[in-house]
């Protein structure tokens, strides 16, 4: 019914966490057991609970797709992710995203 965003989290076990994050699918429910979950929070009606979540990897990977078909996750998870994991990243305000530091970045910090 209006703007929406998509982004690909990246952390171990983000689908449970994004999953806890966002509470329960069911509004309703959402209000009464976790109230300031994101759905418990903002959540209108079941249909219009704020936001999604992926229920399972296999479901991120399709969605992923869908979404970032420019996005290679096999080439992200051999290059990207052991940088992920190490520190070397940096926060890109401007585009909104998550950079890994390139060699000749980090000798300028």
């Amino acid at each position: 019914s209006g703007p929406m965003w998509a982004y690909i989290l990246a952390h171990e076990n983000a689908v449970p966490l994004w999953r806890s994050l966002m509470g329960p699918t069911k509004v309703f429910r959402a209000r009464n057991s976790v109230p300031d979950s994101i759905r418990g929070a903002y959540g209108l009606t079941d249909t219009r609970n704020t936001t999604h979540g992926s229920d399972s990897p296999a479901s991120a990977s399709r969605e992923i797709a869908f979404f970032f078909p420019e996005f290679n996750e096999q080439l992200w998870y051999q290059q990207e992710e052991p940088r992920l994991r190490c520190g070397q990243v940096y926060y890109n305000a401007e585009e909104r995203v998550h950079c890994v530091f390139r060699d000749e970045e980090r000798e300028l910090t």
